[in-house]
């Protein structure tokens, strides 16, 4: 794992991790909860089985919020209330959806960014309004060699994933995002 240098004040924040498990992504999960704090927006991008609701599936845990966090693909949105004093989790699958926040709107995301944590998952493009501080999660699956696209990887490597983080503006400019990759 990679330790990044500081951001100076108006750079981003980026780490790269090597995730090699489903159970590792969940934890990565966990650990970024703890950096979480309500009016915090995160999107996550990664193609199909990538493992972004794996890893708001860690997220929930550690938030300590109610309800089985699974993908909301075909409702678009759940909300897990806190079951403690932390912030809900408002978890939003926009893949559905083809326009930006107009489209979105109706979720009223904005109404519940100040006292939630709002995950979305291929949020770009439609969210980016919401918040000038944001935390972009991409996960990238390798599925072949780089150079050709059709080889396959060695045994055992199909779980690899290559997560960056990117924390954008000021709040995520020293929010400790180094923590995780430890």
């Amino acid at each position: 794992m990679e330790r990044p240098a500081a951001p100076a004040a108006h750079e981003a924040a980026e780490i790269r991790l090597t995730i090699t498990s489903p159970e590792q992504m969940r934890e990565l999960g966990r650990r970024l909860a703890k950096l979480l704090r309500a009016g915090d927006l995160v999107m996550l991008s990664g193609e199909l089985g990538a493992g972004k609701t794996t890893l708001t599936r860690g997220l929930g845990e550690e938030l300590g919020v109610r309800g089985a966090v699974t993908s909301p693909t075909f409702v678009i949105a759940r909300v897990h209330p806190s079951l403690g004093d932390g912030p809900p989790l408002v978890h939003v699958d926009a893949y559905r959806l083809a326009g930006g926040l107009d489209e979105m709107e109706d979720l009223d995301l904005d109404v519940s960014l100040p006292d939630s944590v709002i995950v979305v998952e291929w949020g770009e493009g439609k969210v980016e309004e919401l918040t000038e501080d944001r935390l972009q999660v991409v996960i990238h699956r390798t599925v072949g060699d780089a150079a050709s696209g059709d080889t396959p990887e060695p045994a055992g490597t199909d779980e690899v994933r290559h997560v960056t983080l990117t924390g954008m503006g000021e709040r995520w400019a020293d929010a400790g995002l180094e923590t995780l990759t430890g």
